[in-house]
């Protein structure tokens, strides 16, 4: 890079790497840290990407191909007595709800877009820039530093995922079921959340990624299983609804939890011509039960290459009233998703019949409502209105 950078972007994760490919095309010198990255276990997550980050990232030419892709027509959602979901594509017009992307692949993608642009130089170690955003995740080491507080709901939850190919097709249909499964060492029956997301590129797939949300204790019994006993429990947590299950790739576990730092921009210690902006899991996390964590990052990205692109001329870009253009604009929506999700997983984690009578009774409203469900699915799409992109 010739010149000083005018941005250095710390975290090059999915986030990351997109906000440096978008700055890069405003004409911007872009750091980018690429901290090393310890071997690990293959990656098993698996993202739902709506029609907003799907765009974002064709126009970036980052968007991965099938199989790597996978078309999702309808979801399906069950409660925990009765109570039933439907959301289809065709009812809105439209050809998916969203789309399930590989993790690896699409940070593969991003990373070769990222070797060819000239305005991007990957750095091991953060450099000085008017404006540094921070991408490194939920557990970002500069947010700490910065004093910055993260307020923290931890959800009595771990998050347990793989990759199963099952004896019938998903056919392009996400499912997710609310349940309660029976612990080890506790005499009352815990909530858990399981979603099987359709892989593999098309209709005629067999392989789902698994998302099973559940007590602690319930995640390590389930990790400990053999795999054969893994998938057995698994379809049978599932009513066997895509018959026998075997397992295709290692498990992971994660706890869950609510999240959102309490500002979102400032001034770098030190300098009073640097500034700093958060963005994706280090701004914010939420439950992963409606599939919007990285849709939420996607679009912060895009809100803050917006707000610089229309920056006036003489503001420089560690201006402070600059910044919080961005923070406003985003913390609105980010609060909003972050009470769905919040909301509905303690409906479904509170036990006895008075609350199981009346949150079958919402999904059975919900389900019937027409324009407010119609609403609701645009939103999680990324829509404004129907067919739109």
């Amino acid at each position: 890079m010739a010149n000083p950078p005018d941005i250095c972007i710390r975290g090059a994760g999915i986030v990351g790497r997109t906000l440096a490919l978008l700055l890069a095309r405003e004409q911007l010198n872009v750091a980018l840290v690429e901290a090393p990255t310890p071997e690990t276990t293959a990656d098993v997550r698996a993202y739902s990407l709506n029609g907003a980050a799907m765009a974002l990232l064709q126009d970036l030419r980052c968007w991965p191909e099938s199989p790597a892709v996978t078309p999702v027509h309808q979801m399906q959602v069950w409660g925990d007595h009765g109570g039933q979901l439907n959301f289809g594509a065709n009812a809105l017009g439209v050809g998916e709800l969203n789309w399930m992307v590989d993790v690896p692949v699409l940070q593969d993608r991003l990373a070769q877009a990222v070797q060819f642009q000239p305005h991007i130089q990957l750095v091991n170690a953060p450099v000085a820039a008017p404006l540094t955003v921070v991408c490194e995740g939920r557990a970002s080491q500069t947010r700490a530093e910065l004093g910055v507080g993260f307020d923290i709901t931890h959800y009595e939850q771990h998050a347990v995922a793989t990759r199963l190919v099952c004896e019938q097709a998903h056919q392009g249909i996400a499912r997710q079921w609310f349940g309660w499964s029976q612990v080890p060492g506790m005499s009352q029956a815990q909530a858990e959340i399981l979603a099987l997301l359709p892989m593999g590129g098309d209709d005629g797939g067999h392989e789902v990624a698994l998302v099973w949300s559940v007590h602690p204790l319930r995640a390590q019994e389930l990790m400990s299983l053999p795999p054969e006993d893994f998938a057995a429990a698994l379809a049978q947590a599932c009513g066997h609804a895509l018959g026998g299950m075997q397992l295709s790739a290692s498990r992971a576990v994660w706890p869950l939890q609510l999240a959102r730092a309490k500002r979102w921009i400032g001034a770098m210690p030190g300098s009073a011509k640097q500034s700093f902006a958060l963005a994706g899991d280090a701004a914010h996390t939420v439950h992963p039960l409606a599939g919007q964590g990285l849709n939420m990052g996607l679009a912060d990205v895009a809100e803050l290459v917006r707000v610089i692109r229309a920056k006036e001329f003489w503001r420089p870009l560690h201006d402070l009233k600059l910044l919080r253009r961005y923070e406003r604009a985003r913390q609105a929506d980010v609060q909003a998703m972050g009470l769905v999700t919040d909301g509905l997983q303690r409906l479904f984690a509170q036990p006895g019949p008075v609350w199981q009578n009346l949150r079958n009774w919402g999904m059975h409203g919900f389900d019937r409502s027409g324009p407010i469900k119609q609403w609701m699915t645009q939103q999680a799409m990324g829509q404004s209105a129907p067919g739109s992109r």
